[in-house]
């Protein structure tokens, strides 16, 4: 499991929003000069990113926004998202292609683009239908772990 901590900003009667730091990992690689990953991370690290966390066996009534809190995201949930984002709108572009293309032969570079075009877009559909459907699945979704301990201030003699 993957172990995140962020800052809650917002309260929903089921979930959470929390605000974490994006941090990058590729000092820690050989191609980091060379990678375009690297380049964005090099654009974007330090940005904040807002995730929506469900509530895990720490009840919804001991956090509040501010709250240092630790969250939690399966390493299945990580690979299986990644091809499904990735994938399946790479697929169903090229299967709209092939499509069109074969349905069309007159025309095959225009009903090719549009068949490619068509099937890119359903591909974000079915992507955002996939994310819809799984919204309230634990398995999942990001869990809250845990609330960390406020830090106290010291006092101040008068």
């Amino acid at each position: 499991m993957l172990i995140e901590t962020g800052r809650v900003v917002a309260l929903e009667p089921d979930a959470l929003w929390v605000e974490t730091i994006r941090q990058s990992t590729c000092g820690s690689c050989a191609a980091s000069k060379g990678c375009g990953h690297g380049l964005l991370n090099r654009i974007a690290d330090g940005r904040t990113g807002y995730v929506r966390v469900l509530f895990g066996a720490t009840a919804a009534g001991r956090c509040a926004v501010d709250d240092q809190v630790r969250i939690g995201i399966p390493e299945q949930v990580i690979l299986r998202g990644s091809l499904i984002v990735y994938m399946l709108p790479l697929l169903c572009m090229l299967a709209g292609a092939a499509g069109a293309d074969s349905l069309w032969p007159g025309s095959a570079e225009l009903a090719a683009v549009s068949g490619a075009l068509a099937g890119l877009l359903l591909g974000f559909a079915l992507v955002r239908l996939h994310a819809w459907r799984h919204r309230q699945d634990r398995v999942m979704q990001p869990t809250l772990l845990e609330v960390l301990p406020r830090a106290t201030l010291p006092v101040r003699p008068a």
